[in-house]
């Protein structure tokens, strides 16, 4: 069978499934969902599935008590209420997974684009990593930099009492959903306390121990790193926050203070970022961050 029989065998099937090839589009209704179907393409299309709140789309039929189902559905982004179709999942869940599965993939190895971080103004960094593949295959190198790494921080970077850091991680998604949010709500909150940011860096194929190095070589008081986190199928954009009073090189996790889960499905990045500036003013008060902050 050539390309010209297959397309009009499936153009046979979609009419059979759908009605009259001359209606424009088809509208088909998904529990609250609607998805549209292309008669007039080459090929049937659908709209971007992952624009659908699965907390609000409920596929059991005929529940006995929806309300209660959907304020469930509200409290976690659990694949709940998804139904089946004999012991199978229904076509609608498959391919929301699928398309979180791909959405995880490509956060994880896509970059950060150059234009990014230049409209930004974030000082280009890079550790001992020389491609993606080598990355994720050699974390220890995504916590090191070359000499002229380190001479370069010292260089532009001084010794400031606060250093914020912005790192791909594993989620360039993250950096580029959440960034443009969270550093200006950090600058004002910690402004606030009378404590000034400038000449925030930008570290590709960084992992969380590099702020060690960092915090070694600009003698900071307090590194803030902001890092994209490994992406999962509830969402491909959390960012965490890893923030650290005086980091050396080697030092127990325990030393290390965590704000995580900021995305827009968790906490908004305006929110945690004046959280983080409470916490950087806290540290600096203390002299302390990681467990030694709470005692």
């Amino acid at each position: 069978m050539n390309e010209t029989e297959l397309k009009s065998l499936i153009a046979n099937i979609l009419k059979d499934m759908v009605g009259d090839e001359k209606e424009e589009k088809q509208k088909i209704e998904v529990q609250g969902a609607e998805q549209l179907v292309c008669l007039d393409c080459e090929e049937a299309c659908l709209e971007d599935i992952t624009e659908f709140d699965i907390k609000k789309q409920l596929l059991v039929p005929e529940p006995e008590d929806k309300e209660g189902y959907l304020k469930m559905k509200e409290k976690t982004p659990a694949r709940i209420g998804v139904w089946r179709a004999g012991p199978r999942y229904k076509t609608v869940t498959s391919l929301r997974f699928r398309a979180d599965h791909a959405a995880a993939q490509d956060a994880v190895f896509s970059h950060v684009s150059e234009e990014f971080v230049e409209k930004n103004g974030l000082i280009p960094f890079q550790t001992l990593c020389q491609s993606k593949d080598e990355y994720l295959t050699r974390p220890d190198l995504g916590r090191q930099f070359s000499d002229e790494m380190v001479q370069k921080m010292k260089d532009v970077c001084g010794k400031p009492t606060v250093q914020l850091v912005v790192g791909d991680g594993l989620s360039s998604a993250a950096i580029e959903a959440n960034m443009e949010d969270i550093l200006p709500a950090i600058k004002q909150g910690l402004k606030m306390y009378g404590i000034d940011i400038n000449n925030i860096m930008f570290v590709k194929y960084c992992r969380v121990p590099a702020m060690d190095v960092i915090g070694e070589a600009t003698d900071a008081d307090v590194v803030c790193l902001l890092v994209g986190e490994r992406p999962g199928l509830v969402t491909a954009e959390s960012m965490s926050a890893y923030i650290a009073y005086k980091p050396t090189v080697d030092m127990p996790e325990a030393r290390r203070t965590v704000v995580s889960n900021i995305h827009k499905g968790g906490t908004s990045p305006v929110e945690a970022g004046a959280h983080i500036a409470e916490v950087i003013k806290k540290m600096i008060d203390k002299k302390a961050s990681g467990i030694d902050l709470k005692n």
